[in-house]
């Protein structure tokens, strides 16, 4: 059998492997770089969430801020360089609440992120000069802005709930298309020499903590000088392929696309989010056929969280609505399975924040469902760095920031493989770091729910 002698192998073809690759040969200009994955690129979980990104992260320190502060910087980078083919834009995160508690809550949190480095807090009134966001390009604005005045809101948004008192606007968020970034990125990498193939690992072969053979379903056999995980949710599986216990796991989270054929949502709206828990819209009628039906827990209180951003899909306006009530860890299927009234739970859920979405219900048929999986750590933070195998790493775990995050993982990684100075948030994503009696001090803390929205 002949063996193939790659410098480099990246298995996994999702954000995170494309992104190591192109910098990798793009930016490191290092040859003989093979990139393979089982199916198409980005088909797995890279296009299933909002496609979005922001600098918005809970204490309890700075680690994840400038984490993705870093990667945002690249992304915009990447944007100029390739003429924003990938359509990024900055028009924000806007919370909205009819709760007045969550104001002082919003403020606290705004305030800390400020400290923390994701930019100025600014809490506007009436007297004050907010500026909304260009729905393309974006201002040089950072941090939040806070109103608090229900007339200045209602100018603003008024297709929304007049029951709102606040929003926050999260300002160095918004979102791209993350299918157009993954395969302009990958071009790149073949244009300056990279190789891509569709093929799956079923084997490796390890001698002396070494990495000696990696045999395809292809029937071909390589021997990298390095070998690069990048498996996305399938990242457990590779690792028991090499003998290692990786601590993830993996989350189910959907999404819908719903035909706004009725343009209730203005194309140029930012993402927006109900941060209030939420009863959904039932008659009392359709509540008793419910509860007949043993569906009780759809007439039960929801948590916060439901959002939507507007999307256009060949010349028609969408909205995308995301939200993920009920967080388990499931088994991993593909395609991913969704329960029958998931359309109708986030269009009435939704209805909340936007009331003329009633219009819509009943028609949940015309939603299009789509989902992936997190993979996540049980603190919701990233694996980057080396393996307990020699000349092997991983790119991984990046749960449901791995778009906003993949610039600033794919250099960490970089850094790793070429032994340059790496950034002091490394050690923080290492696999090491469970190791680390401050690291577990600082695990309770956290949770598999840090930073999620």
């Amino acid at each position: 059998m002949k063996k193939n002698t790659p410098n480099i192998m990246i298995c996994g073809a999702g954000i995170a492997g494309i992104s190591a690759a192109y910098h990798l040969v793009v930016r490191e200009k290092i040859k003989n770089v093979l990139l393979l994955d089982q199916g198409q690129p980005l088909s797995l979980t890279t296009d299933k969430g909002t496609q979005a990104y922001r600098n918005w992260w809970p204490a309890p320190d700075d680690t994840m801020i400038r984490f993705i502060n870093r990667s945002i910087d690249l992304l915009e980078e990447l944007s100029k360089i390739s003429n924003n083919i990938f359509e990024l834009n900055r028009r924000g995160y806007v919370f909205l609440t009819s709760d007045t508690k969550k104001v002082d809550k919003w403020r606290e949190t705004a305030q800390i992120s400020e400290s923390l480095g994701a930019g100025n807090f600014r809490e506007q009134s009436k007297k004050n000069s907010y500026i909304p966001s260009p729905s393309q390009g974006w201002m040089p604005l950072d941090g939040a802005d806070l109103i608090t005045e229900q007339k200045t809101i209602g100018n603003l948004y008024p297709f929304i709930s007049k029951d709102t008192i606040a929003m926050l606007h999260v300002r160095r968020a918004g979102w791209m298309n993350s299918i157009k970034l993954g395969y302009w990125l990958l071009e790149e990498f073949k244009r300056h020499g990279g190789e891509f193939i569709n093929a799956k690992v079923v084997k490796t072969i390890i001698k002396h903590n070494s990495l000696e053979e990696v045999i395809l379903d292809t029937g071909e056999s390589y021997k990298p000088g390095t070998f690069v995980v990048a498996a996305g949710p399938l990242l457990k599986e590779l690792g028991k392929m090499l003998d290692l216990e990786i601590p993830v796991s993996n989350e189910l989270h959907g999404k819908i696309k719903f035909p706004d054929y009725l343009n209730l949502i203005p194309e140029n709206s930012p993402l927006m989010i109900w941060d209030d828990p939420v009863y959904l819209n039932w008659t009392e009628e359709e509540k008793q056929k419910l509860l007949e039906k043993g569906e009780a827990w759809l007439t039960k209180e929801f948590p916060s969280g439901v959002h939507f951003r507007p999307n256009k899909t060949n010349g028609n306006n969408e909205i995308m609505i995301i939200w993920t009530y009920d967080t388990k860890t499931l088994e991993t299927v593909f395609p991913p399975k969704f329960n029958k009234y998931y359309s109708e739970v986030l269009l009435r859920a939704l209805s909340k924040m936007v009331p003329s979405l009633k219009s819509y219900f009943g028609q949940a048929e015309k939603a299009y469902i789509d989902g992936g999986y997190y993979c996540k750590t049980p603190e919701n933070r990233p694996l980057i760095g080396s393996l307990p195998i020699k000349r092997a790493y991983l790119i991984g775990a990046l749960s449901g920031f791995g778009l906003m995050s993949s610039q600033a993982a794919a250099e960490l990684l970089c850094k790793y493989i070429t032994g340059d100075t790496l950034p002091d948030y490394a050690d923080m994503f290492s696999l090491e770091r469970y190791q680390n009696p401050k690291y577990k001090e600082l695990l309770t803390l956290l949770d598999s729910y840090s930073g999620q929205l």
